[in-house]
Protein backbone atom coordinates (compact mmCIF):
# COMPACT_ATOMS: atom_id res chain seq x y z
CA UNK A 1 0.00 0.00 0.00
CA UNK A 2 1.25 3.44 -1.01
CA UNK A 3 1.51 6.58 0.85
CA UNK A 4 -1.53 8.02 -0.64
CA UNK A 5 -3.31 4.72 -0.44
CA UNK A 6 -2.89 4.87 3.13
CA UNK A 7 -3.51 8.21 3.59
CA UNK A 8 -7.46 7.87 1.51
CA UNK A 9 -7.87 4.72 4.09
CA UNK A 10 -6.82 6.67 7.06
CA UNK A 11 -9.58 9.44 6.55
CA UNK A 12 -12.25 7.67 7.95
CA UNK A 13 -14.29 10.81 8.60
CA UNK A 14 -17.77 11.58 7.23
CA UNK A 15 -16.44 14.67 5.53
CA UNK A 16 -19.53 14.22 3.04
CA UNK A 17 -22.04 13.11 5.63
CA UNK A 18 -25.41 13.85 4.04
CA UNK A 19 -24.80 14.96 0.59
CA UNK A 20 -25.45 13.55 -2.86
CA UNK A 21 -22.97 13.07 -5.27
CA UNK A 22 -23.49 12.87 -9.34
CA UNK A 23 -20.08 11.42 -11.14
CA UNK A 24 -19.80 11.36 -14.85
CA UNK A 25 -17.45 8.76 -16.56
CA UNK A 26 -16.91 7.43 -13.43
CA UNK A 27 -16.22 3.22 -14.22
CA UNK A 28 -12.81 3.33 -14.38
CA UNK A 29 -9.91 5.41 -13.52
CA UNK A 30 -10.16 9.13 -11.76
CA UNK A 31 -13.45 9.05 -12.08
CA UNK A 32 -14.07 5.75 -10.43
CA UNK A 33 -11.96 6.60 -7.54
CA UNK A 34 -13.17 9.91 -6.99
CA UNK A 35 -16.54 8.22 -6.71
CA UNK A 36 -15.67 5.63 -4.43
CA UNK A 37 -13.88 8.01 -2.12
CA UNK A 38 -16.95 10.12 -1.85
CA UNK A 39 -19.07 7.60 -0.96
CA UNK A 40 -16.46 6.01 1.54
CA UNK A 41 -16.58 9.78 3.75
CA UNK A 42 -20.59 9.82 3.58
CA UNK A 43 -22.08 11.02 0.15
CA UNK A 44 -24.70 9.09 -2.01
CA UNK A 45 -22.88 8.91 -4.80
CA UNK A 46 -24.82 8.23 -8.18
CA UNK A 47 -22.34 6.40 -10.37
CA UNK A 48 -22.71 6.91 -14.46
CA UNK A 49 -20.38 6.11 -17.03
CA UNK A 50 -21.16 5.38 -20.73
CA UNK A 51 -20.93 1.74 -20.06
CA UNK A 52 -23.76 1.03 -17.49
CA UNK A 53 -21.68 -2.14 -16.91
CA UNK A 54 -18.64 -0.51 -15.56
CA UNK A 55 -20.92 2.07 -13.67
CA UNK A 56 -22.64 -1.34 -11.95
CA UNK A 57 -19.27 -2.77 -11.04
CA UNK A 58 -18.40 0.26 -9.03
CA UNK A 59 -21.13 -0.11 -6.69
CA UNK A 60 -20.93 -3.52 -6.33
CA UNK A 61 -17.11 -2.54 -4.81
CA UNK A 62 -18.75 0.13 -2.81
CA UNK A 63 -21.40 -2.25 -1.25
CA UNK A 64 -18.75 -5.21 -1.03
CA UNK A 65 -17.51 -2.77 1.71
CA UNK A 66 -21.03 -2.09 2.93
CA UNK A 67 -21.43 1.50 1.73
CA UNK A 68 -24.66 2.84 -0.41
CA UNK A 69 -24.50 4.09 -3.95
CA UNK A 70 -26.34 3.40 -7.73
CA UNK A 71 -25.48 3.74 -10.86
CA UNK A 72 -26.65 4.27 -14.37
CA UNK A 73 -25.47 4.38 -18.22
CA UNK A 74 -25.31 7.93 -19.51
CA UNK A 75 -24.18 9.48 -22.88
CA UNK A 76 -22.99 12.60 -21.72
CA UNK A 77 -23.16 13.59 -25.23
CA UNK A 78 -27.16 13.34 -25.36
CA UNK A 79 -28.07 16.53 -23.32
CA UNK A 80 -31.81 15.67 -22.45
CA UNK A 81 -30.37 12.54 -20.74
CA UNK A 82 -27.64 14.30 -18.96
CA UNK A 83 -30.76 16.78 -17.58
CA UNK A 84 -32.94 13.70 -17.18
CA UNK A 85 -30.45 12.11 -14.89
CA UNK A 86 -29.48 15.23 -12.97
CA UNK A 87 -33.53 15.93 -12.67
CA UNK A 88 -33.65 11.85 -11.65
CA UNK A 89 -31.09 12.35 -8.62
CA UNK A 90 -33.28 15.67 -7.40
CA UNK A 91 -35.98 13.82 -7.43
CA UNK A 92 -34.79 10.57 -5.43
CA UNK A 93 -32.62 12.51 -3.01
CA UNK A 94 -34.09 15.62 -2.38
CA UNK A 95 -30.92 17.38 -3.68
CA UNK A 96 -27.66 17.47 -5.72
CA UNK A 97 -24.55 18.58 -3.42
CA UNK A 98 -21.58 17.81 -5.71
CA UNK A 99 -21.40 17.08 -9.61
CA UNK A 100 -17.88 15.71 -10.77
CA UNK A 101 -18.63 16.33 -14.70
CA UNK A 102 -15.28 13.69 -15.81
CA UNK A 103 -16.05 11.80 -18.96
CA UNK A 104 -13.83 13.29 -21.50
CA UNK A 105 -11.86 12.36 -25.28
CA UNK A 106 -8.34 12.43 -26.25
CA UNK A 107 -6.73 12.08 -29.89
CA UNK A 108 -3.45 13.14 -30.61
CA UNK A 109 -1.82 14.86 -33.58
CA UNK A 110 -0.96 18.35 -35.27
CA UNK A 111 -3.03 20.49 -37.07
CA UNK A 112 -2.57 19.11 -39.95
CA UNK A 113 -3.24 14.88 -38.31
CA UNK A 114 -6.70 15.94 -36.35
CA UNK A 115 -9.14 14.75 -38.55
CA UNK A 116 -11.99 17.77 -38.24
CA UNK A 117 -14.10 15.32 -36.87
CA UNK A 118 -11.98 14.24 -33.87
CA UNK A 119 -12.01 18.03 -33.17
CA UNK A 120 -15.15 18.16 -33.05
CA UNK A 121 -15.62 15.21 -30.90
CA UNK A 122 -13.13 17.22 -28.64
CA UNK A 123 -15.02 20.30 -28.26
CA UNK A 124 -18.31 18.22 -27.72
CA UNK A 125 -16.96 15.96 -24.81
CA UNK A 126 -13.98 18.08 -23.35
CA UNK A 127 -15.80 21.51 -23.34
CA UNK A 128 -19.89 21.07 -24.08
CA UNK A 129 -20.96 17.91 -22.31
CA UNK A 130 -19.83 20.30 -19.48
CA UNK A 131 -21.44 22.55 -20.28
CA UNK A 132 -24.90 21.14 -20.34
CA UNK A 133 -24.11 18.56 -17.11
CA UNK A 134 -23.26 21.52 -15.61
CA UNK A 135 -26.23 23.77 -16.99
CA UNK A 136 -28.50 20.78 -15.69
CA UNK A 137 -27.20 20.71 -12.13
CA UNK A 138 -26.65 24.92 -11.50
CA UNK A 139 -30.20 25.47 -10.80
CA UNK A 140 -31.07 23.05 -8.23
CA UNK A 141 -27.95 23.83 -6.46
CA UNK A 142 -28.93 27.35 -6.41
CA UNK A 143 -32.38 26.66 -5.16
CA UNK A 144 -31.23 24.54 -2.00
CA UNK A 145 -28.32 27.30 -1.20
CA UNK A 146 -25.28 26.37 -2.64
CA UNK A 147 -23.23 23.23 -3.91
CA UNK A 148 -19.90 22.22 -5.98
CA UNK A 149 -19.16 21.36 -9.51
CA UNK A 150 -16.14 19.59 -10.19
CA UNK A 151 -14.73 19.82 -13.95
CA UNK A 152 -12.13 17.39 -15.04
CA UNK A 153 -9.75 19.83 -17.17
CA UNK A 154 -6.06 18.51 -17.29
CA UNK A 155 -3.17 20.08 -16.67
CA UNK A 156 -2.92 20.29 -20.37
CA UNK A 157 -5.29 23.40 -19.71
CA UNK A 158 -3.02 25.09 -18.50
CA UNK A 159 0.56 24.45 -20.49
CA UNK A 160 0.42 23.38 -24.15
CA UNK A 161 1.71 19.53 -25.46
CA UNK A 162 3.09 19.25 -28.37
CA UNK A 163 1.23 18.08 -31.46
CA UNK A 164 -2.04 17.72 -29.00
CA UNK A 165 -3.94 20.36 -30.70
CA UNK A 166 -7.71 19.14 -29.81
CA UNK A 167 -6.88 18.17 -26.43
CA UNK A 168 -4.78 21.23 -25.37
CA UNK A 169 -7.43 23.71 -27.01
CA UNK A 170 -10.21 21.97 -25.38
CA UNK A 171 -9.03 21.41 -22.07
CA UNK A 172 -7.85 25.60 -21.79
CA UNK A 173 -11.45 26.06 -23.11
CA UNK A 174 -13.14 24.44 -20.42
CA UNK A 175 -10.72 25.98 -17.72
CA UNK A 176 -11.50 29.65 -18.87
CA UNK A 177 -15.45 28.18 -19.17
CA UNK A 178 -15.17 26.87 -15.60
CA UNK A 179 -13.94 30.17 -14.48
CA UNK A 180 -16.20 32.19 -15.98
CA UNK A 181 -19.33 29.59 -14.07
CA UNK A 182 -17.41 30.41 -11.10
CA UNK A 183 -17.81 34.50 -11.08
CA UNK A 184 -21.34 34.23 -12.54
CA UNK A 185 -22.67 31.93 -9.51
CA UNK A 186 -20.07 32.60 -6.57
CA UNK A 187 -22.93 35.66 -4.94
CA UNK A 188 -25.21 31.93 -4.86
CA UNK A 189 -22.61 29.67 -2.99
CA UNK A 190 -21.86 27.49 -6.06
CA UNK A 191 -18.54 26.70 -6.58
CA UNK A 192 -17.16 25.49 -9.55
CA UNK A 193 -13.38 24.44 -9.84
CA UNK A 194 -11.39 22.25 -12.43
CA UNK A 195 -9.51 19.24 -12.18
CA UNK A 196 -6.49 19.52 -13.46
CA UNK A 197 -4.49 16.00 -13.37
CA UNK A 198 -0.94 15.68 -14.94
CA UNK A 199 0.26 11.95 -16.26
CA UNK A 200 -2.22 9.27 -14.04
CA UNK A 201 -1.52 5.88 -14.53
CA UNK A 202 -4.67 5.25 -16.39
CA UNK A 203 -5.66 3.88 -20.07
CA UNK A 204 -6.98 7.29 -21.31
CA UNK A 205 -2.90 7.75 -21.98
CA UNK A 206 -3.16 5.67 -24.95
CA UNK A 207 -3.19 9.27 -26.91
CA UNK A 208 0.04 10.49 -25.38
CA UNK A 209 1.25 7.05 -25.45
CA UNK A 210 0.67 7.18 -29.44
CA UNK A 211 1.98 10.64 -29.89
CA UNK A 212 4.77 9.55 -28.11
CA UNK A 213 5.52 6.49 -29.82
CA UNK A 214 4.53 4.06 -27.42
CA UNK A 215 4.72 2.54 -23.84
CA UNK A 216 8.18 2.97 -23.41
CA UNK A 217 8.65 6.29 -24.64
CA UNK A 218 6.00 7.53 -22.57
CA UNK A 219 7.16 5.90 -19.24
CA UNK A 220 10.86 7.77 -20.18
CA UNK A 221 9.08 10.80 -20.24
CA UNK A 222 7.43 10.42 -17.05
CA UNK A 223 10.27 9.65 -15.23
CA UNK A 224 13.10 12.44 -16.97
CA UNK A 225 10.20 14.64 -17.47
CA UNK A 226 8.33 15.45 -14.61
CA UNK A 227 9.88 16.81 -11.95
CA UNK A 228 8.88 14.36 -8.86
CA UNK A 229 9.69 11.50 -11.64
CA UNK A 230 6.77 9.16 -11.20
CA UNK A 231 3.47 9.03 -12.44
CA UNK A 232 0.81 10.21 -10.20
CA UNK A 233 -2.41 7.29 -8.71
CA UNK A 234 -5.84 7.47 -8.90
CA UNK A 235 -5.67 7.49 -4.92
CA UNK A 236 -3.87 11.05 -5.30
CA UNK A 237 -6.56 12.20 -7.62
CA UNK A 238 -8.93 11.32 -5.34
CA UNK A 239 -8.11 12.96 -2.22
CA UNK A 240 -8.31 16.13 -4.36
CA UNK A 241 -11.54 15.76 -5.88
CA UNK A 242 -12.68 14.96 -1.74
CA UNK A 243 -11.03 18.46 -0.92
CA UNK A 244 -13.45 20.57 -4.09
CA UNK A 245 -16.43 18.38 -2.81
CA UNK A 246 -16.01 18.96 0.75
CA UNK A 247 -16.56 21.82 2.74
CA UNK A 248 -12.86 21.96 3.52
CA UNK A 249 -12.92 24.04 0.23
CA UNK A 250 -15.71 26.31 0.79
CA UNK A 251 -13.46 29.83 -0.07
CA UNK A 252 -12.03 28.24 -3.32
CA UNK A 253 -14.02 28.86 -6.62
CA UNK A 254 -12.64 29.50 -10.22
CA UNK A 255 -9.45 27.54 -9.04
CA UNK A 256 -7.92 24.94 -11.33
CA UNK A 257 -6.41 22.89 -9.24
CA UNK A 258 -3.19 20.90 -10.91
CA UNK A 259 -1.93 17.73 -9.46
CA UNK A 260 0.98 16.74 -11.95
CA UNK A 261 4.16 16.20 -10.05
CA UNK A 262 5.01 20.00 -10.76
CA UNK A 263 5.37 18.79 -15.04
CA UNK A 264 3.87 22.28 -15.46
CA UNK A 265 6.31 24.44 -13.26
Amino acid sequence: MNLAEKSLKAQTFPILDGKVALVTGAGSGIGRAGAMAMARHGAQVVVTDLDAEKAALVVEDLQAEGLEAVSSGLDVTDDQAVKSEVDRVVRTHGRIDVLHSHAGYQIEGNLEQVPVQGMDMSWRLNVRSHFIAARAAVGHMREQGGGSIIITSSNSGVQYDREMIAYATTKHAVVAMTRQMAADYAKHNVRFNALCPGFIDTPFNAGFETQMGGRENLENYVAQTIPMGRWGTTDEMANSILFLASDMSTFMTGHALVIDGGECI
